[in-house]
Order: structure tokens, then C-alpha cells, then sequence
């Protein structure tokens, strides 16, 4: 019999002491886990927003700067409105059929106006200045976005400055800048 005894004391296993505490670790990392999973769903649109305001602000900057390039110019020039005449390679100003490769672009009058929230593009013919704006970006938290070298009377180069609100609440702004040469202004077009 003592032998048996002795047998058994030999066996390994948890007492239910260790099995308690090891489940409640277990519970104690899993609600970590699962509150870092559910913090990250949480802020997903809010970043996806972001991205997609940043993805914006950078294909308007390429598109105004490709513009700008080919500018004669600037005709009208404040801290939140640019108008300047440019090439364009469309068949009629403001019309959205693309001209055939061989055939030379047109000059227009285009212009872009911000206010402190959203963006405009208008183009029209260089004679005139009315027609039909059309939201090109928003989400802007101020109006100041276009800077003139030497000035706005006589621009060659233009830079503009978009700010947003900051992603991370940290209070600093999130700020894209580019700017651009008038190209055909130096040549004399």
C-alpha cells in the first residue's frame, strides 16, 4: 500500500488555485485584446477620412500646379482666389470634350476661389469671367492658400497651402503645399 502511495504522489498536475489564477489571466488579456480591436474599428472611418481628404488635397495640388504651368498670367490674385489664363486641351473652355492629339491647345481663364472650408474651379473663356464654379475640394480650414512671387500684379511662380484639422487632436494643423512656375508667362505666350 505504501507503495501505491508513493506512486501517486509522483503524478503532476494544477491545483485548482493555479487553474483559477491562469483563467483569469487568460480573461484579463483577452479583454485587452478585444478592446484594442474594438478602439481600432472604432477610428477606422475617422482614418479613412483623413486619408481620403489627404489623397484629395494632393490630386488638387497636382492638378492646379499641371495648370499653373501652362499659365500665361495671373489676371486676379488674393490669399483665397487665383485667376489666371491658361492652356487647355479641351475643344471649347469649360466643355468636356478632350482635343484631337495634333491640334493645339486653346487659352482659357481659370479659376480657382476657397473659402475656409471648400474649393472651386471655374474655366471660361479668357474674355470673360462668368460661368459655372464647380466644387473641386473640402474639408479646408482656412482661406489663406495661394502665396505670389514677386507679387499677385506680376506672378511667375504661385504656391499654395491647403490646411486641415489636425488628425491627432495634437492642435498643429495638417499642412500640403506645392507650387508652380507660369511657364508660357517667361516665354511670352
Amino acid at each position: 500500500m505504501i507503495a501505491r502511495l508513493r506512486k501517486q504522489s509522483g503524478e503532476g498536475g494544477f491545483t485548482l488555485v493555479e487553474l483559477l489564477v491562469s483563467s483569469m489571466m487568460g480573461v484579463v488579456v483577452m479583454g485587452a485584446v478585444a478592446s484594442l480591436v474594438i478602439s481600432a474599428v472604432r477610428e477606422q472611418p475617422k482614418i479613412s477620412k483623413e486619408v481620403q481628404n489627404v489623397s484629395n488635397a494632393r490630386w488638387m495640388l497636382e492638378r492646379l500646379t499641371h495648370e499653373l504651368r501652362n499659365g500665361v498670367a495671373v489676371k486676379e490674385g488674393t490669399a483665397s482666389k487665383i485667376s489666371f489664363e491658361g492652356y487647355v486641351r479641351r475643344t471649347t473652355c469649360g466643355g468636356s470634350t478632350p482635343l484631337a492629339a495634333a491640334s493645339p491647345a486653346i487659352k482659357c481663364r481659370i479659376t480657382y476661389e476657397c473659402s475656409t472650408t471648400a474649393c472651386t474651379r471655374k474655366e471660361t473663356s479668357p474674355e470673360t469671367t462668368s460661368g459655372t464654379a464647380e466644387p473641386v475640394f473640402s474639408g479646408l480650414i482656412s482661406n489663406q492658400i495661394f502665396t505670389y512671387v514677386p507679387s499677385a500684379a506680376n506672378a511667375t511662380y504661385v504656391k499654395a497651402t491647403l490646411q486641415f484639422p489636425d488628425p491627432t487632436d495634437a492642435g498643429s494643423p495638417l499642412v500640403i503645399s506645392s507650387g508652380a512656375s507660369l511657364r508660357n508667362a517667361t516665354l511670352g505666350y
